[in-house]
């Protein structure tokens, strides 16, 4: 594939393909714009993209019980919130006002506050339900220390632009990788609050349950929230029926015990709110990959 620079081709025309999109609607308003990015991600890039496929071969694994019309419908409705979910994150101080009028509900806002007063670390982790920045908008916005933790895109045009984006909503942002890694633990040593999505799949993570199936799971938020005597709290920003609006949910602190008890408990949580919230959480990834011991030497 050729190059321009250091970026291909490739990657710099599905780029300016997904920023033609995102720019050629911001003349709309604001409701009108997410709704029909929602609208393309049902109705468009679901079935081209394959998302349906990916979604239903998850469903029928983890939730074979649910009748195949629902898991069509779920199939059907993830990559919905999808789109809507980039256009948010792309619209900058306009998603910010909406995120600053969500309901707040569990009982973990008061910890957050002592957390905040005495200079504790504080570990903010979600998984990829609703719009997990929604969170980190609204605690900003209340004027707690949030940074976030990202995994940079295979697409390095797109990353930067993304970048961009959830900077606008919020800074500091910190990269998966040794220099920032070393950034976010010091800004977590100095009393912030850095919020993480660890839902992803991790080759090298444990072996623990979600949705009924092994998962392998990275322990390092556990780890460090044992390191540092941070509270590790799960957070998540659960879309609501008019798809514009949220409930930001701050759940009580897990309890510091061992890695593993912990993060057990934090995959517990999370299942939970995806049962709740079945056509809200990024069905599309590879969660269960690789989920047998044996499948470490493949």
């Amino acid at each position: 594939m050729a190059k321009l620079g250091t970026i291909s081709l490739r990657h710099r025309i599905q780029d300016w393909m997904a920023a033609a999109l995102l720019e050629g609607l911001r003349p709309l308003p604001y409701r009108r714009r997410i709704a029909l990015l929602g609208w393309l991600g049902v109705h468009v890039v679901g079935p081209l993209a394959g998302l349906r496929s990916r979604v239903r071969n998850n469903l029928d694994m983890v939730a074979p019980e649910l009748p195949a019309a629902e898991r069509n419908r779920i199939a059907r409705q993830v990559p919905g919130n999808m789109a809507r979910t980039i256009g948010e994150i792309f619209a900058g101080a306009e998603f910010v006002a909406h995120a600053k009028q969500a309901k707040l509900e569990g009982s973990g806002l008061a910890h957050l506050h002592d957390a905040h007063a005495k200079g504790q670390p504080v570990i903010l982790v979600t998984g990829h339900l609703g719009n997990y920045d929604a969170a980190r908008a609204l605690l900003l916005a209340q004027g707690f220390k949030v940074a976030g933790f990202y995994m940079p895109m295979r697409n390095p045009a797109f990353n930067a632009r993304y970048v961009a984006a959830i900077s606008r909503i919020g800074t500091p942002v910190f990269a998966r990788g040794r220099d920032g890694l070393a950034k976010m633990l010091r800004f977590l040593r100095q009393g912030g609050m850095v919020g993480l999505v660890t839902d992803h799949y991790m080759h090298h993570g444990a072996l623990l349950d979600f949705m009924g199936q092994p998962a392998r799971t990275a322990l390092s938020a556990a780890e460090m929230a044992l390191k540092y005597n941070a509270l590790l709290v799960p957070v998540y920003g659960i879309r609501q029926p008019d798809g514009l609006g949220f409930h930001v949910r701050i759940e009580a602190p897990v309890p510091h015990s061992d890695p593993v008890t912990m993060t057990r408990a934090l995959n517990a949580s999370l299942e939970t709110l995806v049962r709740q919230n079945m056509d809200q959480w990024m069905w599309t990834h590879r969660r269960w990959k690789k989920n047998r011991v044996e499948d470490m030497d493949a």
